[in-house]
């Protein structure tokens, strides 16, 4: 089975996806839970529905937490990408914080819509406890910001498995990461990251990253 690049194309979540949304859902069935945000796409309403459901709560949805609009490399396989667009791959694996997708949306571009509506939502919900359904590129890209660090640190922050969990505590202006891409719900078996070939040769690159 091969991965395709999906950014801003609408695909739903699969059969293992429902099942990981669910295992997140009750995780958090006793953490207290406001309002519900979440990306208009199709995969990330269908995950942030368990939650939703299982909260009694709607849900709030806005273009503005959708992942990076990745232009000519919608519905591309992974495989290709380095042999047709050499330089953008480059940058994706090795240079986050320069990458333009072409014909679609920058990492810098990307970075900033998102915080814009993270932080709108914070200001119109003060005193509330937000859950926020987005996306992997989205968390990352985020996740510097509330790291305190530049966007060249883009790197150096991980991938987080599917549904995993970041909370983040929000007060006068300063973000604090609190848990940061926890996905015990799912353990191994129910992993999506842990089960795929790119994933121990990118976990090893990473780590000497960190030496």
């Amino acid at each position: 089975m091969y991965r395709e690049f999906h950014g801003w194309t609408d695909s739903p979540i699969t059969e293992k996806g429902h099942k990981q949304a669910e295992l997140a859902a009750k995780r958090l069935k006793d953490v207290k839970i406001d309002v519900i945000y979440s990306s208009s796409l199709k995969r990330t309403l269908q995950t942030a529905q368990y939650i939703a459901n299982i909260k009694n709560l709607p849900i709030i949805r806005t273009d503005r937490l959708k992942e990076i609009n990745g232009g000519d490399w919608e519905g591309k396989k992974w495989d290709e990408l380095a042999d047709l667009w050499p330089l953008e791959n480059e940058t994706w694996e090795k240079r986050p914080h320069v990458h333009k997708m072409p014909n679609g949306e920058s990492m810098e571009e990307f970075q900033e819509r998102l915080l814009k509506e993270v932080q709108y939502i914070a200001d119109n919900n003060k005193g509330k406890d937000i859950c926020i359904v987005t996306h992997g590129t989205a968390i990352k890209a985020m996740m510097c910001r509330f790291k305190g660090c530049d966007l060249e640190e883009m790197v150096n922050i991980k991938w987080y498995d599917n549904t995993s969990v970041t909370i983040i505590d929000y007060e006068n202006g300063e973000y604090n990461v609190v848990l940061e891409g926890d996905a015990s719900h799912l353990g191994r078996e129910m992993s999506t990251i842990y089960n795929q070939e790119w994933w121990s040769q990118y976990e090893k690159e990473f780590e000497e990253r960190q030496r």
